[in-house]
């Protein structure tokens, strides 16, 4: 497979490349700040992992068959626009998503599904602020690895609390399956506490934070996706993830999710009170 390969090939929005044996790098470049839209995730982020997924299987079954003790190493990085510093991504096209009744179930929910049951080790390389959306597609993935904020602020954050959006069924149960301290969930989901690096890294949201810029963010994602390769070896560890997570996986699968509103829940309460 010869790589880089770019999805879709006119006016690409993700770059996949391959930079050694067991190792992916799969670029979001949707504009600066990588916003996850519909044309995004079934366009390019989606045929990207399954690029990855195709290549690497491939390499397993064939170290599989030749008893190679060394073959089917596997992970894969997943950062924001290369040539700036200041977006992992902006989250999702918020007005659109919330007027397209299938935007969750035919585009969010499978690109949340596709992360949490992924194969092999997945990195996350916040190389700027992580937003909404995108902190639970940060959160989806196995580690991540975050810019220090000492050049420029970064930050993590869920903010739909801030201005009236209330959050789709899957969110909390990933937010759940990720994050155990109960006062960390109550300042992410109620307060839409902006997390600096720091912050982020205290509370076991990130599990590293690295000065410099993207590149700087990127090397070290590569390395702690190359120090945790060999775990995909096995071909368990998509398996043992699926039930890990099973509640959040299970909700990503429903297609029959509708989210509510703050005026459906207003207007239910009028009913009942």
């Amino acid at each position: 497979m010869a790589y880089p390969i770019s999805f879709p090939q006119e006016q690409p929005m993700v770059t996949v490349t391959h930079p050694k044996d067991g190792l992916w790098v799969i670029e979001m470049h949707n504009g600066d700040d990588s916003r996850l839209t519909h044309e995004f995730i079934g366009n390019a982020f989606m045929p990207a992992l399954d690029a990855v997924e195709r290549h690497w299987r491939d390499n397993w079954r064939q170290a599989t068959q030749t008893k190679n003790k060394d073959g089917g190493r596997g992970a894969v990085v997943i950062v924001g626009n290369r040539k700036q510093h200041k977006f992992f991504s902006n989250g999702l096209e918020y007005e659109r998503a919330s007027k397209d009744p299938f935007f969750w179930s035919k585009f969010y929910d499978p690109m949340v599904h596709r992360l949490l049951t992924f194969p092999i080790p997945t990195v996350a390389a916040l190389n700027g602020h992580t937003f909404a959306g995108a902190m639970i597609l940060s959160l989806s993935c196995d580690y991540r690895v975050m810019v220090d904020g000492s050049k420029r602020n970064a930050w993590m954050c869920m903010n739909e609390v801030q201005f009236g959006a209330a959050w789709p069924y899957p969110f909390g149960l990933v937010v759940h399956a990720k994050v155990t301290d109960a006062q960390t969930v109550r300042k992410i989901a109620l307060e839409g506490h902006r997390f600096t690096p720091a912050e982020a890294l205290k509370c076991g949201l990130v599990d590293h934070i690295v000065p410099g810029d993207t590149e700087d963010v990127l090397n070290k994602a590569q390395q702690v996706a190359e120090s945790v390769s060999g775990h995909a070896q096995a071909g368990v560890w998509g398996v043992i993830r699926s039930d890990l997570y099973a509640s959040a996986v299970k909700a990503t699968r429903r297609s029959d999710y509708r989210g509510r509103s703050a005026a459906q829940d207003d207007f239910e309460a009028k009913a009942r009170l």
